[in-house]
């Protein structure tokens, strides 16, 4: 049996305009290629509401809740709102808190859905109503013995929300790599902000982000980290405007957990975006991001 405990959240049938069909069709791929079991699984509940609450505005959460959000405020976040769709993110904000307890003992955990980076204390944006990794760090932060966390974001897209979210968090630093021309248009400041020129390619990215993961860990001394490993690095990705390869997004990686196993520390890791036209290469790439974690920490 393999020591792997991923969070799967089954995709429910909203209205939204990103391949949601890739989770389901991830954790199929895991067990055929034979990189996790069915038993690896679990099904997260719905988050309790104080989680939330140590994060998000508790008006915004009754709103959300009683599907009062304005039709404005829903074209932001990218979604059409529906009881249906709320549920489902609060499935994937208790997947990434639960995977984090998991990390406490197993060392990694993983939640096939997650990464909602662009979330913000009162609103949601670019498909993500609530912070699953700020959610989960806080809750960390609150019942373990753990005082310092890095969160590496490595989405194409700048984890706005999240920098906001911690902009005043002396215990978690924030570190966001991504596309200086892409979304969002106004940035947040992390704690380290990466900006990388369209087109980069394989050697480029990976040697920018071994130098700037070095600089980090010269400085702060992480005991757990949260790994946002979106793969619309892809130079097949519609959206992302870079030019990485499948084998440079597994080298990333690869290099990622080499360094959670070097730093004796547990990580969590959430998927984040990926909108490649063709679903298996989104697919291939996801699943790579935990065959890369099997062969470093397993």
């Amino acid at each position: 049996m393999i020591a792997f405990n991923p969070s799967y959240v089954h995709p429910l049938p909203v209205n939204h305009r990103f391949p949601m069909e890739k989770y389901d069709l991830l954790k199929h791929q895991l067990v055929h290629e034979g990189v996790a079991e069915i038993e690896d699984f679990f099904e997260p509940n719905l988050i309790l509401t104080e989680h939330l609450s140590n994060v998000h505005d508790d008006k915004y959460l009754k709103r959300l809740k009683n599907l009062e959000i304005s039709p404005r405020e829903q074209r932001i976040s990218g979604f059409i709102h529906t009881k249906q769709l709320i549920e489902r993110e609060f499935l994937i904000m208790e997947g990434t808190r639960k995977a984090t307890e998991i990390a406490l003992n197993k060392g990694y955990g993983f939640n096939i859905a997650g990464g909602t980076h662009h979330s913000f204390y009162d609103k949601g944006e670019g498909f993500c109503l609530l912070n699953d990794q700020v959610i989960a760090a806080k809750w960390l932060l609150k019942n373990s013995d753990i005082k310092n966390i890095l969160v590496i974001d490595l989405d194409v897209h700048q984890g706005n929300g999240t920098a906001s979210l911690l902009k005043n968090e002396q215990n978690i630093f924030t570190f966001s790599m991504h596309g200086k021309g892409n979304y969002p248009i106004k940035k947040e400041l992390s704690d380290l902000d990466v900006e990388l020129e369209d087109g980069t390619k394989d050697e480029v990215y990976l040697y920018i982000l071994k130098s700037k993961l070095e600089q980090i860990l010269s400085k702060f001394k992480p005991q757990f980290i949260f790994y946002q490993s979106g793969v619309d690095i892809l130079e097949s990705d519609k959206l992302g405007r870079l030019s990485v390869s499948q084998n440079g997004c597994y080298q990333r990686d690869l290099y990622v957990y080499q360094i959670v196993k070097q730093l004796g520390v547990s990580v969590v890791t959430t998927m984040g975006g990926g909108y490649s036209p063709h679903i298996k290469d989104i697919v291939n790439a996801h699943c790579n991001t935990f065959k890369a974690a099997f062969d470093v920490l397993t």
